[in-house]
């Protein structure tokens, strides 16, 4: 056998979780490659495979064996090892007693240190065979399976009922047992176009001889771009696009082994109904994908992929067609069953549902979120009452028959049955526009009332359950706090929004105390703007701002988002002049010596002390940049401002090279250290950068 052989596991199941295949596969791809590098098991690649019934992971080039070793103990000292006579002490005959040799077996170590006595012994790798069974088992144990089940008698437990296993080292089947199951040598194809098992002769035979005898595409990338090709392929010949969700294209692809795409068709009477809803049906109920047409509007048509080569595929798409039908009617249905009444009148139903239990009802957050909305709009030069009645409107939609069969329609059927309704339609979009963004990179609210109403229903749900004491822990965030407090952040920056945070928790306060519902302290207000500049801190990690440029602007802890993002940017672009260096650590050492004045600073620098000629110069360029920069910074244009500051680098540099700081005399010593207090002031109006850090 060679050095270096492939190596092949495969655990063989009952039909896995479609949503979660993609991550099972991943993570024991992953979790075998830490196994490996854990055990110093040398490797070229790995290439994992999922699909319904199996997981597997192809190791090439894997090391037969651990490399051999040299053990080394170290023993005592040489000073301590022998006696005036050079005889062993007891201490160095225990060591070589407890090393199983003779104190002449023993070696020296130097160092700088000194000299000890050490003894090595050469370690024999284990072989690959020996330590592949434990890592298969714990990266088994890591894959992240929220409930794990049992089968049979069996005490066995896994994400779903196992039935076969291949550990293939080289030609070699590893000998052992797992699930109750033995290690053998074959697989199985596809359940029905190939139900037999297949003989692998070695590892690199296992995808091929899979799609060529068992009608399984292994490979889920593979088999993921096969679904695409044939959906996409299918969609043009119905003469539109099929619209291609990822997260959807994932499930399918965890559903099939052996993809086949094919058309089905609908009634035209069924496209009366908001796409959505139809869309919603076909993708959440049947995992179909829809195809629309040149303009984007939703065709009669839908692509499925089946599981197999059917021989007569008009009766598979004639059953396709058969059941998405009963779909789409109650889809007509409730559209229409909805619009027997105005949206309004399903306000006073939303005080029967529950939205904390601290908190009140829906009817209750409605109200608040009303209120909050319409201070807001007022704010950004809105309308008051369009943005009330937004807020009021808000979740009304839930008691809906159409949003109670489908949940994702959320807001966007509120657009559609407050449009029917004759409602103002910036008041109609901020029904849908709400819940954005609801991911990262999500589009946001595109006009003052949407962004009024998102903000203030996630304001509300922020303040209110930090006032009840259950913000997020860990990995537990039940009510989205950290998205949403992101995502009103993402609103107020990337809209120039210029509102202030600790204004907009207060008003959000305020509406709770209104209600009597619980007591929103001044602390909680604290934490509440705590927890948003740490998701601040997150947005901006993200786009690759420094956690020191952060720190430095939020220690001025600026209150309106807008104006922490002008900083930052000013800071940044601040970063990249020659001069940021050498003046961060200036005003790091003029931090430094304003911490150790005992007393007050004196607020005025008296003119007639500065007697130097490092020092007059420094005066002078504090003096003509405070005026410039003054009505920058007021007109919050941080960048210009620190650009302007920037050449007062030479004069500060010269200042501390020539002048005392610390002089004996008590008036001189004060006014320079007021001359620095005004120099390092400001800097300070647009942040903190002592705390840059600096090479």
């Amino acid at each position: 056998m060679s050095d270096s052989v492939d190596f092949l596991f495969e655990i063989g199941t009952e039909e896995l979780p479609p949503k979660a295949l993609r991550k099972l596969g991943e993570a024991l791809n992953r979790g075998v490659r830490e196994g490996l590098q854990q055990a110093a098991l040398d490797y070229s690649e790995t290439h994992w495979y999922a699909s319904p019934r199996r997981l597997a992971v192809y190791v090439s080039d894997l090391a037969v064996a651990q490399a051999d070793a040299i053990e080394e103990r170290r023993g005592p000292a040489v000073t301590a090892a022998f006696d005036e006579d050079g005889l062993p002490t007891r201490a160095v005959q225990g060591f070589a007693k407890s090393c199983g040799v003779e104190v002449d077996a023993l070696e020296t170590l130097e160092t700088k240190k000194g000299a000890w006595l050490v003894f090595r012994s050469a370690k024999q790798g284990l072989a690959s065979s020996a330590l592949l069974p434990g890592i298969i088992e714990a990266a088994l144990k890591q894959l992240p399976i929220p409930r794990r089940m049992r089968w049979g008698a069996s005490t066995a437990e896994f994400v779903r009922p196992v039935h076969w296993l291949v550990m293939l080292l080289g030609d070699t089947v590893i000998n052992a047992s797992m699930f109750g199951v033995d290690i053998g040598q074959t697989t199985r194809g596809h359940r029905f176009h190939h139900p037999d098992t297949i003989y692998l002769a070695e590892p690199a035979a296992y995808a091929p001889l899979l799609e060529s005898e068992g009608h399984v595409m292994a490979d889920f990338s593979a088999r993921r771009e096969a679904v695409r090709a044939q959906v996409m392929e299918v969609a043009v010949g119905l003469g539109g696009r099929a619209v291609i969700d990822d997260a959807l294209l994932d499930e399918v692809t965890g559903m099939v082994e052996w993809p086949v795409a094919l058309a089905g068709n609908f009634e035209q009477r069924f496209l009366e109904v908001p796409a959505e809803a139809l869309i919603s049906a076909m993708k959440g109920h049947q995992k179909y994908f829809h195809v629309v047409d040149e303009a984007g509007a939703l065709m009669p048509h839908f692509i499925t992929v089946s599981n197999i080569a059917s021989s007569n595929m008009d009766v598979v798409r004639a059953g396709n067609e058969r059941v998405i039908r009963p779909r789409l009617s109650d889809a007509v249905f409730f559209w229409q069953q909805d619009r027997k009444q105005p949206l309004a009148a399903l306000a006073a139903r939303l005080e029967s549902v529950v939205f904390q239990i601290k908190l009140g009802t829906l009817k209750e957050k409605s109200d608040r979120v009303a209120a909050l909305a319409a201070d807001i709009a007022a704010q950004l030069g809105g309308d008051r009452s369009q943005a009330q009645q937004a807020g009021v409107l808000s979740k009304c939609d839930l008691m809906t028959e159409m949003v109670g069969e489908f949940p994702d329609l959320q807001g966007i059927m509120g657009r559609y049955y407050a449009t029917h309704d004759g409602v103002a339609a910036e008041v109609a979009a901020a029904l849908e526009e709400q819940y954005l963004p609801r991911f990262a990179g999500d589009e946001l609210p595109q006009h003052v009332i949407a962004q009024s109403l998102a903000i203030a229903d996630k304001l509300d749900t922020l303040v209110g359950i930090f006032a009840i004491g259950q913000p997020p822990t860990g990995d537990k965030d039940p009510f989205a706090l950290r998205r949403a407090a992101l995502g009103l952040l993402r609103i107020i920056i990337e809209k120039a929004l210029p509102l202030d945070l600790m204004q907009l928790l207060q008003h959000s306060a305020d509406q709770y105390a209104a209600q009597g519902k619980v007591t929103v302290s001044g602390e909680v207000i604290e934490q509440a703007f705590d927890f948003m500049m740490g998701r601040l801190q997150a947005y901006y990690v993200d786009k690759g701002i420094g956690r020191d440029l952060f720190d430095a602007v939020l220690s001025r802890r600026p209150t309106q988002p807008r104006d922490f993002d002008l900083r930052v940017r000013a800071v940044e672009a601040f970063r990249q002049l020659p001069q940021a260096e050498p003046l961060a650590a200036a005003n790091k050492r003029i931090a430094n010596i304003l911490k150790k004045v005992d007393g007050e600073i004196p607020a005025k620098i008296d003119q007639s002390l500065l007697n130097d000629t490092s020092e007059l110069a420094l005066f002078k360029a504090f003096t003509d940049l405070t005026a410039v920069v003054t009505p920058l910074f007021d007109a919050g244009d941080y960048t210009a401002a620190l650009t302007e500051l920037a050449s007062m680098q030479a004069a500060v540099d010269l200042f501390f090279e020539q002048v005392m700081v610390m002089a004996e005399d008590d008036a001189l010593r004060h006014n320079r250290i007021a001359l620095l207090n005004g120099v390092h002031g400001l800097f300070m109006q647009a942040a903190d950068l002592a705390r840059l850090q600096t090479a």
